[in-house]
């Protein structure tokens, strides 16, 4: 799949067939997102969901025409076969979104990655092609800004969310320069994997409709788990068997990873300082290290533990 998604029309457009389904979107007044099943092989056609979709103010149905357009979104994620679908949806969606640009991307650097990592998008080549070059996947403020919430957020909060560096305000300003102004970024953090996250953005000067972020929020998670759908079903996303620990090596990576010895953690299990050497060297070959700190760091990378399991009661959920 080429690193840009094509230009797509902004009529009505199949999105995606899948069997019985046919999905499509429709940009024409009065019509939303529409799901029609067909008769054959259900005994019975169900009802087509239409009407319109768009905000309007005033009007008391909007937020169920919100829940519905979430709801058609999520089924067209689920039924679509390949990026160019995909990139299709993504396109009508954030159009109806009132933003102009989207982007699914794992927060790598995607050249180095070679396609394995997520990576869709329209936003404008030239930037395209500066960010890639620079490898701003890893160091991108955005990016960074997502490490530190579990919910979406606009890109003018970020100064509030992380310390931001002259290189951050130099970056966003090229951003700006190119055509990217504001925009509103969904985390997507999934253990074991690299930290990815769906945005969507505006040219520099045209106002979110913050009144669509609750659905940005939602068509943001859809989309993200679609995408890593459709690249596990390519080979992109080559995830190995999470290795399993026992509870008793877990026991001892734990108290490893709180700067226990063995000798300290024997006494702590009551077992032996070599029962304890080797559920530890028995815990390193499942995870293919040799180091115990290495060790420690992909436990907590894959969920095996967590910061509040190392820190226990010393370990605050929020910062004071």
């Amino acid at each position: 799949m080429a690193r840009y998604c094509r230009h797509l029309p902004t009529s009505g457009f199949c999105v995606a067939t899948h069997r019985d389904m046919s999905i499509s979107l429709q940009d024409s007044p009065g019509d939303g997102l529409r799901n029609r099943r067909a008769a054959q092989g259900t005994g019975k056609g169900d009802p087509g969901i239409s009407g319109d979709l768009r905000h309007r103010p005033g009007s008391r149905r909007w937020p169920m025409g919100m829940h519905r357009m979430a709801t058609q979104f999520m089924h067209v994620v689920e039924a679509v076969t390949n990026a160019d679908d995909l990139a299709a949806a993504m396109a009508a969606m954030t159009k109806q979104l009132g933003f102009q640009y989207f982007a699914l991307t794992h927060h790598v650097d995607i050249v180095a990655a070679s396609g394995n990592a997520i990576r869709l998008h329209n936003y404008p080549t030239r930037w395209a092609d500066y960010y890639d070059g620079n490898s701003l996947g890893v160091s991108d403020p955005v990016h960074r800004a997502s490490h530190v919430t579990s919910v979406g957020f606009p890109w003018s909060r970020m100064s509030d969310m992380i310390p931001m560096t002259r290189e951050d305000h130099r970056v966003l300003a090229l951003g700006r320069d190119q055509g990217i102004g504001d925009g509103f970024t969904v985390p997507a953090h999934v253990p074991g994997e690299a930290r990815g996250s769906c945005s969507f953005a505006n040219e520099a000067g045209r106002p979110m409709r913050h009144e669509m972020l609750p659905l940005a929020q939602l068509a943001g998670m859809f989309a993200f788990e679609g995408a890593r759908r459709l690249w596990a079903m390519r080979g992109g996303l080559q995830m190995p068997p999470r290795p399993v620990l026992t509870d008793r090596q877990r026991d001892c990576v734990l108290w490893v990873a709180r700067g226990k010895s063995d000798w300290e953690i024997s006494l702590i299990l009551g077992v032996g300082e070599e029962t304890v050497a080797r559920h530890i060297k028995q815990a390193c070959e499942r995870y293919g290290v040799n180091k115990r700190t290495y060790l420690v760091i992909l436990t907590l990378f894959d969920g095996t533990l967590t910061f509040s399991d190392i820190f226990r009661r010393r370990y605050y959920p929020f910062p004071e």
